[in-house]
């Protein structure tokens, strides 16, 4: 017999409202051994990138289900902030969203739109998908508006402009700011240590705590993460499976150097 849509409140969106502390790490490879792996390791959440790394629905589905059991808050990030794309996604299962170069508030309401069903936005309904259990969930179509984690990834220069405005946008849970298309956009490519962007960095933290909401980026160095903790943000991504296993498959080889 089917129950009532008792899926625990999103403890992810939960923390980040209340300012918790969240460490993350990136998922870029792809891979559900690789996502289940680092699920074991007890990150806040993991991120699996559908934007920048070689996914779609159908390998970002099994990464999704390697995390069923793992204490790490999945979030997705679609190649774009494209209703549609976030649809298929939402009725795969996924609950936490990080979408892409947004620019302003139309653009973050938007984003808010397509993750919530009519009249408070426009998520088109699927009475049997796997996020409702394949429609064994009677409740789910009242309640699960409220389980969905909204951040909106800064990363050009309107963005960084209308910071304000993009942090005040009802349903907008947080602010995460991409170093390098912040680098890149500010005149700096691929140097986001540039004073420039840090300055720009830490703007775009303060701006986003003075509205209430949650401030993140991506820090793989040790050092930055610290700082911009320091800065206030609150969710904080410190390395990639990507980037992990490059690094150890490099050490391991050069042990054995002659």
């Amino acid at each position: 017999m089917a129950t009532p849509y008792t899926s625990p409140p999103n403890s992810f969106k939960r923390d980040l409202v209340a300012g918790k502390r969240l460490i993350g790490c990136w998922c870029s490879l792809a891979n559900a051994s690789t996502a289940e792996v680092l699920g074991l390791a007890g990150f806040d959440w993991l991120l699996v990138d559908g934007e920048h790394a070689p996914n779609d629905v159908t390998s970002l589905v099994p990464q999704l289900m390697a995390l069923k059991d793992s204490v790490s808050a999945p979030v997705v990030r679609p190649p774009w902030n494209e209703p549609v794309i976030i649809k298929r996604l939402l009725d795969a299962g996924f609950h936490n969203f990080l979408l892409p170069f947004v620019e302003n508030a139309e653009q973050a309401a938007a984003a808010v739109a397509s993750t919530r069903y009519p009249p408070r936005g426009i998520r088109g309904v699927s009475v049997s998908q796997r996020s409702n259990r394949f429609g064994t969930v009677p409740d789910y179509l009242r309640i699960i508006d409220d389980h969905i984690t909204v951040l909106v990834q800064i990363e050009s220069r309107p963005g960084l402009e209308n910071v304000d405005a993009i942090a005040k946008v009802d349903g907008i849970d947080g602010v995460f700011v991409g170093p390098q298309d912040l680098a890149a956009a500010l005149g700096h490519l691929g140097n986001p240590s540039h004073p420039d962007v840090q300055a720009a960095m830490k703007h775009l933290f303060e701006r986003t705590r003075a509205a209430g909401k949650a401030a993140g980026t991506l820090a793989p160095v040790e050092a930055d993460a610290r700082r911009y903790m320091e800065w206030g943000a609150s969710f904080v991504a410190v390395g990639s499976d990507l980037g992990l296993f490059r690094a150890a498959t490099q050490a391991l080889r050069d042990k054995f150097n002659s």
